[in-house]
């Protein structure tokens, strides 16, 4: 876990004062950078490190698992820089609520992705469902999150068919309400779903 505390300075005179506190390198520097080169801040949370240092040491990344991400910091950057855009996606199904309805409070943070052990069929099927209830089209639904370049060809595959069964049962529902839908309309959603709401949130003023 990592925090976000505006008011975290470290006294000059501590002994750790040679090691800046989380919240002094976003504010100090990695904050300007972005304004100065127009970027948005991408946070991926809820990586549990090193749950198991054997296969850790023997296999790189294999040793992380999955914690439940405290949310509070995105809350407390999101209001202290209204004007910043920041990116959010998160490893952990259990956050998937929160997230989404941070998404709808704040105009500067957008959604996106199904990040590591959230991209499996049945996990990525749960997410989408939530995304679009809460937040419609704005956010992103899918990510590579690939490490090595033959994970974008299963991850695609997969994630293209799940989230077209999620949309089809919408499309149904809002059938049965007498609402039009055409292929104009569906064009649209998948534009946005993929690519276009992440083109829209980097466009727009804050």
């Amino acid at each position: 876990d990592w925090d976000y505390n505006p008011n975290q300075r470290i006294p000059c005179n501590s002994w750790e004062s040679s090691r800046p506190s989380n919240s002094e390198i976003i504010d100090d520097i990695v904050i300007p950078v972005c304004k100065m080169f127009n970027l948005p801040l991408a946070f991926r949370m809820g990586t549990k490190r090193n749950m198991n240092t054997i296969i850790q040491n023997a296999h790189s990344l294999s040793g992380d698992g999955v914690g439940i991400a405290n949310l509070s910091p995105i809350e407390r950057i999101c209001l202290k820089y209204p004007k910043q855009k920041f990116l959010l996606t998160f490893l952990s199904r259990v956050n998937n609520h929160e997230i989404c309805v941070l998404g709808t409070k704040f105009s500067n943070l957008h959604i996106f992705g199904c990040w590591w052990y959230c991209n499996t069929p049945s996990t990525i099927r749960e997410i989408t469902e939530t995304r679009l209830e809460l937040l419609g089209t704005n956010f992103s639904a899918s990510a590579s999150s690939a490490r090595v370049h033959d994970q974008l060809i299963y991850k695609w595959i997969h994630a293209r068919e799940v989230i077209g069964e999620v949309l089809g049962k919408h499309y149904f529902k809002l059938g049965l309400t007498g609402w039009p839908i055409s292929r104009q309309q569906i064009r649209q959603d998948v534009s946005l779903l993929f690519g276009g709401s992440f083109e829209e949130f980097m466009d727009k003023s804050l």
